[in-house]
């Protein structure tokens, strides 16, 4: 035996038995191991136990592809959430899943990673989900959350009232004449024909009266079209007397409370979105009724928005999170989400149970989504949208007692903007 032959030997056995053990725990991986269990946080939204319940659903979804993901859901009122965010964002403590809706993408998708990479990558379907949410969970090119929901704004109103009264279902081709004759027979001691909304509604209903609120990309909320398309709706309560004056506070923004009179039987006709089906259903005692927006001068227009779900730029398992969004925005999750009236589906295969299921026992449910939706505009905004939101809230109640004007509320709104 050559020197050095005993050696070599002990060295061979060594690194055969190393194989041995590589390859066998390869082999036990690929029947047994599993990764590490990863606790995912998602912070989102809610208005209702109902509608919370429904994402605790779709998070359990996400468990049940991946065992080995955990979600750890944390909610907060519509206005607490988009307060919230931001000081989240500065303690570094921003959640692994950051829910974004398309009005306040550009003010907050900085927050979040760019998904174009992954989709790529992953040969992701994209083009699954409806073309103009897509865009507008969008910035600079870059998609930043992928969408569940969209859908334009239309009017709820009570049909029990309707009937009660002996009014015909508000319908595709009702006017703002129609509306206010309406509202008025629908007004009686503290039950009002309508109440109003903050910068949502305002912008809604100044589309039908084709009065715009912007200039190329920035805001022009003091011309005279807008002002006068204002000045019209907040007439419904100082001068036609056919809402209630309402002021935010808190959580509670005037379109919360009107949702509120509405649900409890006070009001008759409200506007908003389709992912309000899910807690009106819940809380109403009366059949709910949905009709477009009333024909103005430039026809039945609405705004259209939606929302999503991305990974925010701090999060410690952002490829976990690529999974999870994937499967809270992913069919089951959609067909979910549509058939308890969460939302409208993004994903245009399965709006289909937005209509067979959601809207079932909606008086003219499929009909109203369908026209508003061929009158919709896409709804554009500004990096500074909440803020602008913010300050409806706290300027719009001015216009609606009659102490200032709709163009004198605007006026201050684009000063204070300005300022900022």
């Amino acid at each position: 035996m050559r020197k050095g032959s005993t050696g070599g030997l002990a060295r061979f056995a060594r690194a055969a038995a190393l194989a041995v053990s590589v390859i066998g725990s390869g082999l036990c991986g690929l029947s047994t191991a599993s990764a590490d269990p990863v606790t995912l946080k998602w912070y989102m939204w809610s208005g209702s136990d109902a509608e919370t319940a429904a994402w605790r659903h779709v998070a359990d979804m996400v468990t049940a592809k991946y065992p080995d993901i955990k979600i750890q859901l944390d909610t907060s009122a519509w206005p607490d959430y988009w307060t919230k965010l931001p000081t989240l964002a500065a303690s570094n403590t921003l959640p692994d899943i950051v829910s974004l809706q398309s009005l306040r993408a550009p003010g907050f998708s900085s927050l979040m990673v760019p998904l174009d990479d992954r989709i790529k990558r992953d040969k992701f379907d994209i083009d699954a989900f409806d073309k103009s949410i897509v865009a507008g969970l969008s910035h600079d090119g870059k998609v930043f959350a992928l969408p569940y929901d969209f859908g334009p704004l239309l009017v709820y109103y009570n049909a029990d009232l309707f009937a009660k009264a002996g009014l015909p279902a508000p319908k595709a081709g009702w006017t703002v004449a129609d509306f206010i004759k309406d509202a008025k027979a629908l007004t009686s001691g503290s039950q009002f024909g309508t109440s109003l909304g903050g910068v949502d509604q305002v912008v809604a209903w100044a589309a039908s009266a084709g009065a715009p609120y912007m200039k190329g990309n920035d805001l022009d909320l003091a011309n005279p079209k807008f002002a006068t398309a204002m000045q019209s709706y907040v007439d419904l309560v100082a001068k036609e007397k056919v809402a209630p004056v309402l002021a935010s506070s808190g959580s509670m923004q005037m379109g919360d409370v009107s949702r509120g009179r509405y649900a409890a039987g006070d009001v008759a006709m409200i506007i908003d979105g389709p992912w309000q089906l899910i807690n009106l259903k819940s809380s109403v005692k009366f059949k709910i009724g949905l009709a477009p927006l009333p024909v103005g001068p430039a026809g039945s227009v609405t705004v259209s928005a939606g929302s999503g779900f991305g990974i925010s730029t701090t999060s410690s398992h952002p490829e976990e999170a690529w999974k999870a969004i994937q499967i809270l925005t992913g069919p089951e999750a959609e067909q979910y989400l549509a058939s308890q009236g969460r939302g409208f589906a993004a994903r245009v295969a399965y709006q289909k149970y937005w209509y067979d299921v959601a809207a079932k026992g909606v008086e003219n449910g499929p009909a109203a989504l369908d026209a508003a939706q061929k009158g919709a505009l896409p709804y554009v905004t500004t990096p500074n949208w909440n803020t602008v939101n913010n300050l409806f809230e706290q300027y719009q109640p001015l216009a609606m007692n009659g102490s200032q004007a709709a163009a004198q509320v605007l006026d201050t709104i684009t000063k204070q903007l300005a300022a900022q």
